[in-house]
């Protein structure tokens, strides 16, 4: 079983070096030669787990769903618990800012890599799950699709606007501008 442990941890840290690489360098750098050597592996020890920059790619995506789900999923359950997991889906830190960054990426990738588009739409449906859970956790009950797609919308333009603007910047902004829309919420609701 380490072993399985140590394979999965290495996919780990070659995803979030490719990911480093293309916030850094952009898409058109994303080799097996750049990741490896930001990974600090041979290329030939990469090429054995990852042939192709479409397997990086792929592998880079699934980290994005899989780091959200990780975060969702430490949110503790009780009062305040909708607010806490949308802004789990905010670039808040240096950490979820790559995140996004190399998810903003992989997703304009995604409009011309088949290879890319299921693993993207399958983060798309996990911030859609998320957003529908929180506001049934508000409202009580099973929200309308029109505003868990409102919901779904503000929180990627926040992100994308967090994201754009510089990175030592303040985004406290974007918790006042979710929390203006949970109060609006709550006033329609009661």
């Amino acid at each position: 079983m380490p072993q399985k442990l140590d394979r999965d941890e290495r996919r780990r840290q070659v995803s979030e070096a490719a990911w480093r690489v293309l916030v850094r360098d952009g898409l058109e750098a994303l080799s097996v030669r750049n990741v490896a050597a930001e990974a600090g592996l041979p290329q030939s020890s990469l090429r054995y787990t990852f042939p192709t920059v479409a397997s990086v790619r792929e592998r880079a995506v699934a980290l994005v769903l899989e780091r959200l789900q990780e975060r969702v999923d430490a949110v503790e359950d009780g009062d305040g618990w909708s607010r806490a997991v949308l802004a789990q889906l905010l670039p808040l830190d240096a950490e979820r800012r790559t995140e996004m960054e190399a998810y903003l990426a992989l997703g304009t990738a995604a409009m011309t890599d088949p290879a890319l588009r299921d693993g993207h739409r399958a983060a798309q449906d996990a911030i859609r799950d998320v957003c529908a859970r929180a506001l049934a956790v508000l409202a009580g009950g099973p929200p309308s699709e029109v505003e868990v797609r409102e919901l779904h919308a503000l929180v990627d333009g926040l992100a994308l606007h967090v994201v754009r603007q510089e990175p030592g910047d303040d985004a406290a902004w974007a918790l006042d501008v979710l929390d203006a829309h949970l109060a609006h919420l709550a006033r329609v609701a009661g």
